[in-house]
């Protein structure tokens, strides 16, 4: 709320910096109760995990590499200082006092910060945007919308479906398996499309068309299955849900004044900016 009523008026700005980008990362920096004032340097680390050349971005191995040792230096001084202390119930304390992880290597400390500062980032930030962009393309959904605010937790599955703010995910295969008449062998890499799912025709009608009462929203592949299933899935609901509750509150509109710059990737479906006006009730 606070952050929504400090937001300029009648002029235009970059939704995903200020409010995208903000809200997700001070969400992450609570969870991880990481000293507020570097909360930036979440959105930064998740940044640079996310690019790289095998994704169509800018930084090299070495670069990535070279941030994300600072990243880890960082939270281990973070753990050392949970560690010492009563366990609280910010996630570094927890996986510091818990015994299956406490004697984690440093690459898969570090792997398991990264799932957490991506998965807690970049698709909530993309899915705050892609909603604003999505309700503009689409004018006659935000007039559903504005009519029956009751719609908002379905238009936000239906976001998140049509968004699809990570594109795929690469698997090894543990078994021979035989999938549309194609044969997968045993250690096969597969890349599954989140994307392409949540575009199936056969299972979803008019796939490619933003329906804020789309009756099975939820039926969307944006979270995963099994094992491997979006840990994070209710709380990026919740957020996306409680951001448009007390934007239909104040504005009649958020609204998209010229094109959104995409983010260079084929991992990260997202925006790094999207200019918007505000129009109050």
């Amino acid at each position: 709320g606070n952050l929504l009523d400090s937001l300029p008026e009648g002029e235009s700005f970059n939704w995903v910096d200020k409010v995208s980008i903000e809200l997700t990362t001070q969400m992450l920096a609570t969870l991880f109760d990481f000293p507020f004032e570097d909360r930036r340097l979440l959105t930064y680390w998740s940044d640079v995990s996310t690019n790289g050349d095998t994704v169509g971005g800018e930084l090299s191995a070495e670069e990535r590499q070279k941030e994300l040792q600072h990243c880890l230096e960082y939270f281990g001084r973070l753990w050392q200082e949970r560690a010492g202390q009563e366990p609280k119930n910010d996630l570094i304390s927890l996986m510091a006092h818990h015994p299956a992880m406490q004697k984690m290597e440093p690459m898969e400390f570090l792997g398991n910060l990264i799932l957490l500062i991506v998965g807690g980032n970049d698709t909530t930030r993309n899915s705050m945007s892609g909603s604003v962009y999505a309700l503009n393309k689409y004018p006659e959904q935000y007039d559903k919308l504005r009519a029956d605010p009751s719609l908002i937790p379905n238009m936000v599955s239906e976001t998140i479906r049509w968004q699809t703010p990570l594109a795929h995910m690469r698997r090894n295969a543990l078994e021979d398996v035989e999938l549309g008449g194609k044969t997968i062998k045993k250690g096969d890499k597969v890349v599954m499309w989140y994307i392409s799912g949540n575009r199936d025709d056969e299972v979803i009608e008019r796939p490619n068309e933003y329906l804020v009462d789309r009756a099975n929203a939820r039926h969307h592949v944006s979270f995963g299955f099994g094992i491997h299933r979006c840990m994070g899935n209710r709380l990026g609901e919740m957020q996306l849900k409680i951001l448009w509750e007390e934007i239909m509150k104040r504005f009649k509109q958020v609204e998209v004044v010229g094109e959104p710059t995409r983010v260079r990737s084929n991992f990260v479906m997202g925006y790094s900016n999207l200019p918007v006006v505000l129009h109050r009730h």
